[in-house]
């Protein structure tokens, strides 16, 4: 069971995770209370262990952006919370080594997800951020076909039922884990990783790889070529070169959270 702790942002955190042992952790770049500055990310994941994936979250940037943040912060994976279109996830795929495409359980894109080329999908509640549950039907008939990432509303006293229902590839929990807002608590998130990897042995030192289809991890042979930066002067969907694109967070309503 693939577990990502969300929304970290200080280093005491992600290394108290890391001992937990969690298998990702989330740096929030989207207008959030628990939004980080590329800086600080980069000075986080540098203290990491090579094994963890660090995942940057973002909603609705433009994908150049996307891939600048990514790479000045020195991450390894993004997740896509807004109505991205699959050529803009495509391009950011092709420079970024994970991606995971997250859809609300309302999401007016979710009957689309066969359009989306990620590496995971995630499924949160009909308000990303909220921390409130939802009917797990939807996940579960979603688990059978994807790589999936279960997210909201999840707990250390109810994740282990939802990992029942639902049989996801992973699980992904931001402040179901805090004890204020940015805040994990040691307690909580022990407890969690430990009720969430009690369903499986998580994956075994090399074989969660980066570039898998949805259907499962690749070996290492498979996804050579994934961890390339951009070229100089490749150009992004719009044209536009890579290397220069400028692009701005966008607001919004919903805190990306969980």
């Amino acid at each position: 069971m693939f577990v990502k702790i969300c929304g970290i942002t200080n280093e005491s955190d992600a290394l108290m995770a890391t001992a937990m042992g969690t298998d990702a952790v989330g740096f929030v770049f989207a207008p959030s209370s628990r939004r980080i500055q590329p800086t600080q990310a980069r000075d986080i994941a540098r203290r990491l262990p090579p094994e963890i994936l660090t995942v940057g979250v973002f909603r609705d940037e433009t994908p150049q952006r996307v891939v600048e943040v990514v790479n000045a912060a020195g991450l390894r994976g993004v997740q896509l919370h807004g109505f991205e279109s699959a050529g803009e996830v495509a391009w950011v795929r092709k420079r970024v080594p994970f991606v995971i495409k997250a859809f609300g359980v309302g999401h007016p894109l979710l009957d689309r997800i066969d359009d989306y080329e990620v590496d995971a999908v995630m499924l949160d509640g009909d308000r990303p951020g909220s921390g409130e549950p939802y009917d797990l039907s939807v996940a579960a008939e979603l688990a059978r076909r994807y790589r999936l990432i279960l997210a909201g509303g999840l707990r250390n006293d109810t994740v282990a039922a939802a990992i029942d229902a639902v049989h996801p590839w992973g699980v992904d929990v931001s402040s179901g884990v805090e004890s204020a807002p940015g805040r994990k608590d040691v307690r909580l998130t022990r407890r969690f990783i430990n009720a969430a990897h009690a369903y499986g042995d998580g994956p075994e030192p090399g074989e969660m790889l980066f570039g898998g289809p949805l259907g499962g991890p690749v070996p290492a042979s498979e996804a050579e070529g994934r961890w390339d930066r951009p070229d100089p002067g490749a150009e992004g969907p719009d044209g536009a070169p890579a290397e220069s694109a400028q692009g701005s967070l966008y607001d919004w309503d919903d805190d990306i959270s969980r």
